[in-house]
């Protein structure tokens, strides 16, 4: 009975570690449910200087954290498969390419995009980027997602000017930010004392 009993439990944290959370527009019913996300986001935050409420708007926004996550599928003429929109993936919908940079420069080796702890790594380590390649303050997400998603390059051309469904995406993460901030504010004190995880038995 009691090997059984492992078995479910071990079943059942499997099951919370790679599923999406329940309810991803509440900061703090994401790490109450998710055990292991808040101390992984405060480590990164931590180390890239990066405030917890950005990267996770951030990774709401490229991924709802779905680990998995890939781009749309192409077609010609609307029906003939063509591959991906392009080869992003994971919570963080980083490219191959800027993966590899990040694992390059972070010396994160081993790390994976379908891995929470690794991806909000790269989210703040991107961020940290976007500060000393484009002088994009740590607090300012509107332009830390601008250049997140066109790049440090075509931050710098300013390429989002004609894209104006972008600069709507990216109030919207700005918005989440600061919703994210203010959930964070009235649960955090709990969440570095562990307090969640009694309200579970």
């Amino acid at each position: 009975m009691r090997i059984l009993f492992v078995v479910l439990v071990t079943l059942v944290m499997s099951a919370c570690t790679t599923s999406p959370p329940r309810n991803p527009g509440d900061i703090c019913s994401i790490f109450r449910e998710k055990d292991d996300w808040y101390g992984d986001a405060k480590d990164a935050s931590d180390k890239w200087k990066s405030p917890i409420p950005i990267m996770m708007a951030i990774m709401y926004q490229e991924s709802r954290f779905v680990a998995n996550a890939k781009p749309p599928k192409k077609y010609w003429l609307g029906f003939i498969p063509a591959g991906r929109m392009s080869d992003a993936y994971g919570y963080a919908q980083a490219k191959d390419g800027t993966w590899k940079w990040y694992v390059d420069k972070s010396g994160n080796w081993g790390a994976d995009r379908d891995d929470f702890a690794d991806a909000i790594d790269f989210v703040g380590w991107y961020n940290n980027t976007s500060n000393k390649i484009n002088g994009i303050s740590n607090t300012d997400v509107y332009s830390l997602y601008m250049a997140y998603h066109e790049g440090h390059g075509g931050f710098k051309k300013r390429s989002f000017d004609s894209k104006p469904w972008l600069k709507r995406v990216a109030g919207k993460v700005s918005s989440r930010a600061a919703t994210y901030g203010t959930q964070l504010s009235r649960c955090e004190k709990d969440l570095k004392r562990g307090g969640w995880f009694f309200g579970i038995f």
